[in-house]
């Protein structure tokens, strides 16, 4: 990590928010992000050889992870916002304060967070009522993964930073680094090979936080680079507190997203895991498949915030609208493709992760039915990262949570448990509210409310 940073240059008038420059930022997002989720996947897929309560165990328990940490995590990435448009109003030096602020706020509020799931992981799985086989293989694999999520918010800050500036190839780097050491450590750790202990689905947990910590002890190397310290000012500061409060209005609407739309996620896992072990690792595995499905168009949201951020900064709000198009348009194209791959083999795609045929009978619908949530998806995700890109950040946060609360849960209770349509069933309430929230994220970018607001 001794070579200068490579940013991309700022783009001639004529391309502005045109493909080229979209798909030249998130190309190395989105395989930042298949790296990223491979982790899981590769947590899940040796975890599934253990068995379905296993498997069913470590997708429970890292759902919670996320949502005990989503509101710091979403927080974070409201860096992004800043650096971009500091970054697009040529105030370069500004750019790395940013990330110290957000490291002063938030990494505190981890450990304690972390810390507190470490003393309470039983009871705190427990009251979500799993059979008591599933909850003492998730309890298992919290303790251990809990340790890693102080280094992974380490890591969200400094990524926001890089993509900030329009650096997507250092955050890709240091996920390929991590997803390495976990996928290494879990051979090792799951099934005692390469000189390791035999730890199970706690060695899943080992595994991956530790592969966390690596990743962010890479950003944060990475961002104390010398060409980087001195170009953006990324070296350590005394903390400011109208900076870190103005990061805290602009970014806790994000993490307050994150936060309420994984807690309504959480919930609907926990009622899947009362469906039984079996439908539970069948719901595990689709969540692996989606995870992977829709980071391509994570990698061109984060291109689309940047982008937007830098326009709103450089006051060309006519090239932020064309940055969302583009990045409209190459999200679609994507999304169709891997539709076609669902409907055309879903039984295959489950059988990465379980050879149970119960698991995989009752996965293969939930794959052909992920077909549609991948175009709903792209769009949502787009629009959402234009928006934050723009700083407008309080709108996504109230129509996400308002349809994940008041559409997807409790239709996902009437379809799936009322009517005892089953875990299928349940499932196709969150396409529904998929359609309303990509419309409605749509339809707010394109008003241009956006324009009004200064950050």
């Amino acid at each position: 990590m001794s070579n200068p940073i490579e940013v991309a240059p700022p783009p001639g008038i004529a391309t502005r928010g045109g493909m080229r420059e979209v798909g030249a930022l998130a190309y190395p997002v989105i395989l930042a992000q298949v790296s990223a989720t491979v982790m899981g996947i590769v947590d899940s897929a040796m975890v599934g050889r253990i068995g379905a309560t296993e498997l069913g165990a470590a997708g429970f328990a890292g759902i919670w992870t996320w949502t005990c940490f989503a509101l710091l995590n979403g927080t974070a990435s409201g860096v992004q916002t800043f650096v971009s448009q500091a970054e697009g109003a040529g105030s370069e030096r500004e750019c790395g304060a940013w990330g110290w602020h957000a490291t002063f706020l938030l990494v505190p509020l981890g450990v304690l967070v972390a810390a507190l799931g470490i003393a309470f992981a039983g009871p705190l799985v427990g009251a979500a009522g799993p059979s008591p086989e599933l909850r003492e293989a998730a309890e298992t694999y919290l303790q251990p993964r809990l340790l890693g999520m102080p280094g992974l918010m380490i890591a969200f800050i400094w990524m926001s930073f890089f993509r900030g500036i329009g650096d997507t190839r250092t955050p890709l780097w240091g996920s390929l680094v991590a997803n390495l050491v976990n996928a290494v450590l879990d051979y090792g750790l799951i099934f005692g090979r390469l000189g390791l202990p035999e730890w199970g689905i706690a060695g899943a947990g080992a595994a991956t936080a530790v592969g966390e910590t690596t990743y962010g002890v890479f950003m944060l190397v990475a961002a104390m680079r010398v060409g980087v310290r001195r170009r953006y000012q990324t070296q350590p500061i005394a903390p400011d507190r109208k900076s870190i409060r103005r990061l805290l209005w602009t970014g806790s609407p994000i993490g307050g997203q994150w936060f309420l739309d994984m807690i309504a996620f959480a919930l609907f896992t926990t009622m899947v895991a009362r469906m039984g072990d079996l439908d539970m690792a069948a719901s595990q595995a689709f969540v692996m498949l989606l995870s992977l499905s829709f980071m391509q168009a994570i990698g061109i949201s984060v291109a689309s915030s940047t982008l937007v951020g830098r326009y709103v900064g450089a006051g060309d709000p006519a090239s932020a609208y064309r940055s969302f198009h583009s990045s409209l348009r190459f999200a679609g194209v994507l999304a169709i493709a891997i539709a076609v791959l669902f409907l055309a083999a879903p039984e295959l795609l489950m059988r990465i992760f379980s050879d149970d045929p119960r698991v995989i009978a009752k996965g293969a619908p939930l794959v052909r039915l992920g077909a549609f949530y991948q175009l709903m998806d792209a769009v949502a995700i787009v629009a959402s990262g234009a928006l934050r890109g723009a700083g407008d950040t309080r709108w996504p946060f109230l129509v996400q949570s308002t349809t994940a609360w008041t559409l997807f849960l409790p239709l996902a209770y009437v379809f799936g448990v009322v009517l005892d349509g089953g875990l299928f069933a349940a499932w196709s309430a969150g396409g529904l509210q998929l359609a309303v929230l990509s419309a409605a994220l749509f339809w707010r970018f394109q008003s241009g409310a956006w324009e009004k607001i200064s950050i």
